[in-house]
């Protein structure tokens, strides 16, 4: 037994380039895994820097300097983030009081809306069953809103952590765009000798990321914007606060759609109830879905994936389980790591 595991091992991990990849890449995972919450400002700044290089190079290929292009974008960067806090965050963060202070009440008018349902299949459904599923959220809910406030006012007392970072992150910027050529030089130093297939691999994850950093930024603002304006045409309840969800949700992928519903639908059926306007603001919606799926997506994200839905799901689940918010939010780029891995295996030791 023994002599057959030496035997797989000297086939699949006996090239030098392999044995540096597989350093490197335990490596990152043991950093990122026990101090992901200190290196978050630095996982920040590099996710911004992504998003901010493409604009960087235009201006640079129009004949500006490296350094003034990213004084350029990096300020109006900061300017469109600090309209955003300004204008936008206190207004979803009000209508998002008021809905969670709603609740009760939309939970109230479900049940005796559902409570009809009864009257209709009382073969089919217990009214028993729907109250006491009612009083169950409600209770989880009234919860869930003192934990909201309690939440809001311990928050207060890490505003210092909060304006640390707010300065750290863009001078970590400044330099991440500035130096970027440096600072992988200096990297490439620090690297296993061997280091054929990780430059091949670091190659094609340094356009993917760049690529779906960008494309999901991008589509986060266009379904936000379509979506409030159709909410708000409608004249649908916390229209910017629904249209923040919807939009937000394409982080989450496949699972993020069915969970934006969810609160739209109710939103919706506790201010109309079964009417026109109800199946006008379900037609609209899904318009737009279907426009975002058939359009927005395959214009935004030109670099095909080529990644099983099935695939997809497990990275969320697996990336998201270990790094939270962050593991949703690059679960298709480690997903594609995982097959750039793959396919940048030596032939030979994989026919081996």
């Amino acid at each position: 037994m023994l002599k057959i595991f030496m035997d797989w091992y000297r086939q699949r991990f006996s090239d030098p380039n392999v044995a540096s990849l597989i350093i490197v890449i335990v490596s990152l995972f043991i950093v990122i895994y026990f101090f992901n919450q200190i290196l978050l400002p630095v996982i920040v700044s590099v996710v911004l820097s992504y998003l901010l290089d493409t604009p960087v190079k235009y201006l640079n290929r129009k004949g500006l300097p490296r350094t003034l292009s990213v004084i350029i974008v990096l300020l109006l960067f900061i300017s469109i983030v600090l309209l955003s806090v300004m204008i936008l965050l206190p207004l979803i963060w009000q209508q998002g009081v008021s809905l969670v202070r709603n609740i009760p009440s939309m939970l109230t008018f479900l049940n005796q809306f559902l409570t009809t349902l009864p009257q209709k299949f009382p073969e089919l459904i217990d009214v028993g069953l729907f109250d006491s599923l009612i009083q169950s959220i409600k209770d989880k809910v009234v919860q869930s809103g003192n934990s909201l406030l309690q939440f809001s006012i311990v928050s207060i007392f890490s505003l210092l952590s909060v304006i640390i970072n707010a300065v750290l992150i863009p001078i970590m910027m400044f330099f991440l765009l500035k130096d970027k050529e440096k600072i992988w030089n200096y990297c490439s130093k620090i690297l296993p000798k061997n280091r054929t297939i990780i430059n091949k691999v670091a190659s094609e994850m340094d356009k993917q990321i760049g690529n779906y950093i960008v494309g999901s930024v991008l589509h986060i603002i266009i379904l936000f914007i379509f979506s409030y304006v159709a909410f708000w045409f409608l004249g649908l309840d916390y229209a910017l606060l629904l249209a923040f969800i919807v939009g937000v949700s394409v982080i989450i992928p496949y699972v993020g759609i069915i969970i934006s519903t969810i609160p739209v639908i109710l939103v919706a059926l506790f201010q109309w109830g079964l009417s026109t306007e109800f199946a006008i603001l379900i037609a609209v919606y899904i318009v737009i879905q279907m426009l975002d799926g058939n359009v927005t997506v395959p214009l935004l994200y030109s670099e095909k994936l080529n990644l099983h839905p099935i695939v997809i799901i497990i990275a969320v689940l697996i990336f998201g389980g270990l790094w939270g918010f962050w593991g949703i939010f690059f679960a298709i780029p480690l997903a594609t790591l995982v097959k750039a891995i793959i396919n940048a295996w030596p032939k030979s030791v994989q026919q081996s």
